[in-house]
């Protein structure tokens, strides 16, 4: 199971940008495209990219290698 998941849209180049640095990462995420989900795209419409750990905790674009690493640290299960 995911520990993370990212927010995103197709033909965001942001949101592709967070894709590969989430892989770089090398953990486990899951890929939800707001667009299948009213209550999500209300959310972060204007937001995505957009991670959250499993505890519910966001991190916002935008952020760098660093930010992710410091990110996924304070909410590994």
């Amino acid at each position: 199971m995911a520990n993370f998941t990212l927010y995103h849209t197709d033909g965001c180049h942001l949101c592709e940008l967070a894709d590969e640095l989430l892989s770089a990462a090398n953990i486990p995420f899951a890929a939800k495209d707001i667009m299948d989900n009213e209550q999500l795209i209300e959310l972060y419409q204007t937001s995505i990219p957009v991670v959250e750990s499993s505890q519910g905790n966001k991190l916002f674009w935008p952020f760098d290698t660093v930010a992710l690493a410091q990110f996924i640290a304070d909410n590994k299960e």
